[in-house]
């Protein structure tokens, strides 16, 4: 069982299209991500997944099957049961799946596993205690403190600038829930060893961080728990009503001043984290 029916409902839709496409192909399903930790909104959540196969399953086969699943927001990465006793940095690209489109050449790294061994959701074969997992701390270690500067510390030099699209999506609410909960969730893994979700990374924050950070630490939570901030136009304008309107939703008075200040809380948190690491 799943922690919503809309959750139900995607499920069921693919493993019927996976089953009429190619029966006998997905022989393991499980969820990940919000959906497993407790985290799920659904408004603004996708449904993270991992599917398991025998062998390496064929692409087309996978293109075919998300093509007729569409926009259903059911983003996840194809493994075969012998990829998940192995590490993950030794994989190489997997197929994965993301807004209705298959990649072919996805990337993978160890927080899937963690998480699938933590707390995944069985829709389709044995329940995660059950299966021989790869489980190596030190690596999902290495993996986080590196993910800091390959992946936040970039996007956070991009969004610096105004004139960006990250820089611009920072204005809005989804921007601000992304980089304030997602290097907290970094942080929050280096400090403890565990996986934790947007919500959780946030709590995590309030209680890690100083005074100085607890209003964007505040505004990323109250965004999260409304389930209305998505990566659109739409929802950024929208938006502009939590600062300007009456009452004021927002705990900022513009959007420019909140971005400043996610910006920097994002710069304090990675040098903060690589210090966890680095002791």
């Amino acid at each position: 069982m799943t922690p919503h029916p809309k959750i139900d409902a995607i499920v069921e839709t693919y493993l019927s299209l996976a089953d009429a496409e190619a029966p006998g192909l997905v022989e393991g399903l499980y969820l990940e991500g919000s959906a497993a930790l407790g985290d799920y909104r659904p408004g603004t959540s996708d449904v993270d997944f991992v599917a398991v196969t025998a062998e390496p399953p064929p692409a087309e086969v996978l293109e075919r099957i998300h093509t007729k699943l569409g926009a259903h927001p059911f983003d996840g990465v194809y493994l075969t049961w012998d990829d998940l006793r192995r590490d993950p940095g030794s994989l190489g690209e997997r197929p994965q799946a993301h807004a209705g489109r298959l990649n072919r050449r996805g990337a993978v790294n160890p927080v899937t596993w963690h998480t699938l061994a933590a707390c995944g959701l069985t829709c389709r074969g044995p329940k995660p205690g059950e299966l021989e997992l790869w489980n190596d701390p030190g690596a999902l270690a290495a993996w986080t403190d590196a993910n800091l500067d390959r992946y936040w510390r970039r996007l956070v030099t991009r969004a610096s600038n105004l004139a960006t699209p990250w820089g611009l999506t920072c204005l809005g609410g989804y921007g601000a829930v992304w980089v304030v909960t997602g290097v907290s969730r970094l942080h929050y893994t280096l400090a403890t060893g565990e996986i934790t979700s947007k919500t959780g990374a946030a709590r995590h924050a309030l209680e890690a961080f100083p005074e100085r950070w607890r209003r964007v630490v505040g505004e990323a939570l109250r965004l999260r728990e409304e389930d209305t901030a998505l990566p659109t136009l739409a929802s950024a304008v929208s938006g502009l009503g939590d600062h300007f309107g009456t009452p004021r939703a927002s705990l900022y008075g513009s959007p420019f001043e909140r971005r400043r200040d996610v910006l920097d809380f994002a710069d304090h948190v990675i040098t903060s984290a690589h210090g966890l690491y680095r002791s």
